[in-house]
């Protein structure tokens, strides 16, 4: 028995410290659990800031659809004022055209032609001013299209963007372990 006692108790003093040791295997394994803990970190930041770049992008995009929707109806509403000073003009010019007519005829009494070449002294200041009203209106209707062209663009650099955020994504999502 003392000779067993002996063998067990040896073999226990043996066999104790190797308890205590770590393999390489296992060192390699917490290193490699370790990289990819970080990784995933890095992964997780990157995508954060990728989504809080679309949120930005998307938040632009909604202002700048609106400003275009703001563009579109000053452009409506200048050409709308236009023709209606044009279809004036005309009617004005019309007058004018009638009264002169008038004027020219041999038969009219003294008086009243008088009367209408007072009146058609007024038309004609009328006409002209008019015709002035006319300019500012086609003025404002080329800077309305212009800002509304210029506000198109800006739209088209924003979706331009969302696409190529969208696209960048969908291809981060496509690779293995699902991220950059």
């Amino acid at each position: 028995m003392n000779r067993s006692s002996l063998f067990v108790l040896g073999l226990l003093l043996f066999l104790t410290p190797c308890f205590g040791q770590t393999t390489t295997g296992d060192s390699q394994t917490l290193q490699a659990l370790l990289l990819e803990v970080r990784q995933l970190r890095q992964d997780l930041q990157t995508t954060t800031i990728e989504a809080q770049r679309a949120q930005i992008l998307i938040y632009r995009l909604q202002g700048q659809e609106a400003a275009v929707a703001r563009a579109s109806q000053r452009l409506d509403e200048a050409r709308e004022k236009l023709a209606r000073t044009q279809d004036e003009r005309k009617h004005v010019a019309g007058e004018v055209k009638q009264h002169e007519d008038f004027i020219s005829s041999t038969d009219n009494p003294p008086t009243q032609r008088k009367e209408i070449e007072g009146l058609l002294s007024r038309v004609k200041i009328r006409l002209e001013s008019l015709e002035n009203e006319e300019q500012q209106r086609q003025t404002q209707e080329i800077e309305a299209e212009q800002q509304l062209r210029a506000d198109e663009v800006r739209l088209s650099d924003f979706r331009d963007q969302l696409d190529r955020l969208d696209k960048a994504l969908e291809n981060a999502s496509r690779r293995p372990g699902g991220a950059q």
